[in-house]
């Protein structure tokens, strides 16, 4: 299984309060120890609203759990050209707009951003909004070399633009299923109608925040839903692709130090 989206939360680095919330300690280590019985094999370390533009929390994650794990992070649009290369070797592979919590570059700046990332490492972008609000930004949305969205959209209301995106080449993160207000079996199966491409499993660990946080049956839900064919593809074959991890892998094997600054 390789995990789409997880969040590592480790108070060495700094952490900005958010609304008021601050999250509790999730370390790299914590996370390892979470997932052991799961047959994780690798993942994206995903930056969260109480991160802000820090990447040192990040790169240590990355460093420990090795390379079969990659960054999804949050960066200013002043952010310079060399500073996503950097970033990029050290197994960053996306940017993220944290639409509905903030902490992230504004999403006026969505295309952008977005479109240098792409232009300068290869890097997608991942929006975490609630579908309702997609009507709005689908123009840019369709436009983008590469988007995925978080937690399959969140609303029941927003999931016919979600499916439009799809139907145009936007992925779908298969994660959050306590954060969402529908059917989650369904909209699976709706998704991977649309795209079978598209899906993509992720525990969200540690749910920070979430009515109801993820748990183990949670895996066997997606292949319930979607048959042993889908269901593998949105557990791991979709995400390794998109996040380019055989790449990941080489860069390691050929340069193992790099993550390390040694």
């Amino acid at each position: 299984m390789f995990d789409a989206h997880l969040h590592i939360i480790d108070p060495r680095f700094p952490l900005i309060e958010n609304d008021g919330y601050l999250p509790p300690a999730f370390t790299a280590h914590d996370y390892l120890r979470r997932v052991a019985a799961l047959g994780v094999t690798g993942g994206a370390v995903v930056s969260g609203s109480f991160q802000g533009f820090d990447q040192s929390y990040l790169l240590d994650a990355l460093r420990v759990l090795g390379p079969g794990f990659v960054g999804v992070t949050q960066l200013p649009a002043s952010v310079a050209d060399d500073e996503i290369v950097r970033l990029d070797a050290a197994g960053v592979r996306a940017v993220r707009f944290n639409v509905r919590r903030g902490g992230s570059a504004s999403i006026t700046e969505l295309d952008s951003l977005a479109r240098r990332v792409h232009d300068v490492a290869g890097w997608h972008a991942e929006l975490y909004v609630d579908a309702r609000d997609l009507p709005d930004l689908a123009a840019t949305i369709e436009h983008l070399p590469a988007v995925s969205i978080d937690h399959l959209g969140l609303s029941s209301e927003g999931l016919p633009h979600l499916l439009k995106l799809v139907d145009r080449g936007v992925r779908v993160k298969a994660t959050g299923f306590g954060r969402v207000d529908f059917d989650v079996p369904s909209a699976l199966r709706a998704v991977a109608a649309a795209n079978p491409s598209a899906l993509m499993f992720g525990t969200d660990l540690p749910s920070t925040r979430a009515p109801r946080p993820f748990d183990d049956e949670d895996v066997a839900l997606v292949v319930d839903a979607l048959g042993p064919e889908l269901g593998a593809a949105a557990l791991s074959g979709n995400a390794t692709a998109f996040y380019r991890i055989t790449r990941r892998r080489q860069d390691h094997k050929n340069n193992p130090g790099v993550e390390t600054g040694r």
